[in-house]
């Protein structure tokens, strides 16, 4: 296959982009790049909320604020990632020296490779979705000013809602600001999705070392054994093993207050963009506000499905280990010998787990009532309108 990591290349430029990818060179000049622009955009869609509150425009204030806070999580998620460049170098030295270690077993190589193609291609598909959100929601924008202009009514709308210390709705002024915002929802909606991207990476590859010590388990007393004694076989076991808890636990520290921060933004966007859907189903121009909102929403939606998924498919995975140590042939061994599977067992009992903020565990349950919690929201909402 060729391949000898789980991380794919966008993955990588992405990570190279936002200067986290460790021994990459002007990373300092990447970061300070991405803190200006985020900076200067969260400061003029603030302004831009302040004067939805002054006029009491609810609709506008909803709709603004469901765009602002991606930005905003975006912005905390980069600071989190910079904060713990240790932490991930850590992660990914983890992921190298796995790889290096299945180099000579052909099962092992076999299975992180498969766990590799899947990753990529997941990779692929998540930052299509995000990219793919974005171009429907600039092609609908553009078609409603042009609407507008023909028909010589309304304002013309950005791509992002702003409020600028200038005056923008002149050329060439008004071309150079829809191009910038346009590349800028582009570029972030790009690293969004790299950064799911990354979390799909990081769990596969997880899976993959867990894949392999499941089948060290399952040929520890078996003819079929690898190794020339029982001490080499169980010794290679519990050193992958403690390896892969180590490596969720980074994982865990890395996400953790991610996914907390991940988990009260969503709720609220989603709950956002289904409000203005809702709302703009009654006007004239209900088709095209929800075709607008439709890929927002599917775009944010996948976001929130993918933390608690990886949550869940961790923790679902981790319990294979007892399985596989107690469908060994620890019958046919010396009872000192099969002693340690109890040991093995018992640790596994203890899930590998991702959890939002140390407080709870995340899952899928917790993404149906992510989704139960934006429809009680949007109820609340249209009661106030």
């Amino acid at each position: 296959m060729g391949l000898t990591t789980t991380v794919s290349s966008p993955v990588e430029f992405g990570l190279r982009a936002i200067g986290i990818w460790p021994g990459a060179s002007r990373s300092i000049l990447y970061r300070t790049f991405w803190t200006i622009s985020l900076g200067l955009a969260q400061t003029f869609q603030f302004r831009y909320i302040a004067g939805c509150i002054e006029t009491a425009n609810f609709l506008d204030l909803v709709d603004s604020v469901s765009t602002t806070l991606p930005y905003s999580l975006l912005c905390l998620k980069l600071v989190i990632l910079w904060q713990n460049q240790k932490l991930f170098n850590e992660i990914l030295t983890s992921m190298s020296r796995d790889w290096c270690n299945c180099g000579d077993v052909d099962f092992n190589m076999r299975t992180m490779t498969n766990k590799a193609i899947l990753s990529h291609r997941c990779s692929l598909l998540i930052i299509g979705v995000y990219s793919l959100a974005v171009v429907m929601y600039v092609s609908v924008i553009m078609e409603l000013n042009n609407i507008d202009n023909g028909s010589s009514k309304g304002e013309k709308q950005l791509f992002l809602k702003m409020k600028f210390p200038f005056v923008y709705e002149f050329s060439p002024v008004w071309e150079i600001v829809m191009f910038v915002q346009f590349l800028q929802l582009l570029s972030n909606a790009s690293v969004i999705g790299m950064l799911d991207a990354l979390i799909i990476t990081l769990i596969f590859h997880t899976s993959g070392q867990i894949d392999i010590v499941c089948r060290g388990l399952l040929e520890l007393f078996s003819k079929d054994c690898k190794y020339k004694s029982y001490k080499d076989a169980k010794s290679a076991i519990i050193r992958r093993h403690q390896s892969v808890i180590a490596f969720s636990d980074n994982i865990e520290n890395l996400l953790s207050y991610i996914a907390l921060m991940q988990f009260v933004t969503n709720t609220l966007v989603i709950c956002g963009i289904a409000f203005v859907i809702v709302i703009s189903i009654e006007s004239g121009r209900g088709y095209a506000i929800l075709l607008k909102s439709l890929f927002f929403y599917i775009a944010i939606t996948l976001e929130a499905f993918i933390f608690c998924f990886a949550g869940e498919y961790l923790s679902n995975k981790s319990k294979s280990i007892a399985n596989a140590a107690y469908e060994t042939l620890w019958y046919n061994a010396k009872p000192s010998e099969s002693r340690i599977l109890l040991i093995l067992i018992l640790r596994s009992q203890k899930r590998l787990t991702l959890t939002i903020g140390k407080f709870n565990d995340l899952s899928l349950e917790v993404f149906a009532n992510i989704l139960k919690a934006s429809a009680s929201y949007v109820s609340v909402l249209l009661a106030m309108s």
